[in-house]
Order: structure tokens, then sequence, then C-alpha cells
């Protein structure tokens, strides 16, 4: 166990950790990429529903 712990946290020493700002610009991009898919998702969501109302309606009529 102890030799686990030793040799985790020398692994650990050798990670190069991003800096703040590559963070935030890479956080920038994942929610950017999240809004553009939820808005592209939500428009062909609304399309297939307007499409089964005038489906239904047309079977009903």
């Amino acid at each position: 166990m102890l030799k686990f712990l030793k040799e985790s946290r020398e692994e650990l020493r050798k990670v190069v950790w991003p800096s703040k700002e590559e963070v935030m610009n890479s956080t920038l991009v994942v929610l950017g990429a999240v809004v553009l898919i939820s808005l592209f998702l939500f428009s062909i969501d609304r399309m297939f529903s307007a499409m089964f109302d005038a489906l239904i309606r047309l079977g009903s009529g």
C-alpha cells in the first residue's frame, strides 16, 4: 500500500496541469457546443412534433 501511494505521488508530480486560461477556453468551447447541440435537438424535436400533429389531424379529419 505504501509503495502504491509513493508511486502515485511521484506520478502526480509529473502531471502538467493546464493554466487557468486553458481551462476557461476549454470550458467555453464545451458550453458553446452544448448550446449548439441543444438548439439543434430542440429544433428537430419541434419539427417531428409538428409533423406528427399534422398526421394526427389528417387521420382524424
